[in-house]
């Protein structure tokens, strides 16, 4: 089986790790860089061009789209999409995940829990808009953000309406939710494979800091969770139509609530908390889900 890894730095951790799995498992793993490929978009013959090469014949394709590349990434993963390449991950599941607004607006369609959300565009409705979420305190989130980027804590009303006046000056898109203080400024991160919850971490944000990324200073390590936890972040996998994602989730005195869906999850982090080859048993989704010639559509539309 010949697998594309769709990633711009071949060193990432979680590439090397996918290039090992692939390998070990007798197989071929080529890495493309997403952004220097171009397409012909041709009814009867699409193509697929990288560096002067035409690129054919690959059996599946691994999306590592950053969220700086959403739009060309999904794009390119589209035409192998067209050429009967098997998607890890689709590129409509991928579309939705990333789209905040949209993520939420399709999990809440299906009752999975997450945060009191509110999405406004006139400044006039500033005050109702924080009022509507329960009130101070808020977060605030940029809908482009990622890695706890753009993530806001606002402890008052005056101050919530300070960043929205800024984020609005600037014209951006962002979302205010309430904000989960009984969670201590940690997550649990669940990696679903096939509808399957796979592993689990709960990431704690550094003193001082409600925000539990692990690229911010957080830490990790191995958690159980609850079969609420774990129908919660299967849900939400298959609501999107993720065959592979990292759920986050926040332990809420009303139950578990998602807060993303990464469709693109990195490996590093989950595997070294939970010791688990995670990478591994992605491969192993691929050889039992491939078919030749022809891709399947997963989950809703939305």
């Amino acid at each position: 089986m010949k697998v594309v890894i769709l990633s711009r730095n071949p060193r990432l951790y979680s590439t090397r790790r996918l290039i090992e799995a692939i390998e070990a498992r007798g197989h071929e793993a080529r890495v493309i860089d997403p952004l220097r490929c171009y397409m012909n978009i041709a009814t009867s013959n699409p193509e697929i061009h990288y560096k002067g090469e035409k690129l054919e014949n690959f059996d599946a394709v691994i999306p590592r789209i950053g969220a700086s590349i959403t739009f060309y990434g999904t794009a390119v993963l589209r035409q192998f999409e067209m050429l009967g390449t098997y998607p890890l991950n689709e590129s409509q599941g991928i579309s939705r995940s990333r789209d905040k607004l949209r993520a939420l607006q399709l999990l809440s369609r299906e009752g999975v829990g997450m945060p009191a959300t509110g999405f406004a565009h006139s400044p006039d409705d500033t005050d109702d808009l924080i009022k509507l979420v329960g009130g101070s305190p808020v977060v605030i989130k940029l809908l482009e953000g990622t890695q706890g980027i753009g993530v806001v804590l606002a402890e008052t009303r005056k101050a919530a309406a300070s960043v929205i006046q800024a984020l609005r000056g600037l014209k951006a898109h962002f979302l205010v939710q309430d904000f989960v203080e009984e969670a201590g400024g940690a997550d649990i991160r669940c990696l679903i494979i096939g509808g399957k919850v796979v592993a689990a971490m709960k990431r704690q944000g550094g003193e001082g800091e409600f925000r539990s990324n692990l690229h911010r200073g957080g830490s990790a390590e191995l958690v159980k969770i609850s079969p609420r936890e774990r129908g919660t972040a299967v849900k939400a996998a298959k609501v999107l139509g993720l065959n592979v994602c990292g759920v986050d989730i926040l332990r809420s005195n009303s139950g578990p609530v998602v807060m993303e869906v990464n469709s693109s999850p990195g490996l590093q982090g989950i595997e070294r908390a939970t010791g688990k080859d995670v990478a591994g048993l992605i491969i192993d989704f691929i050889e039992r889900n491939h078919k030749p010639g022809r891709t399947r559509t997963r989950g809703k539309r939305g």
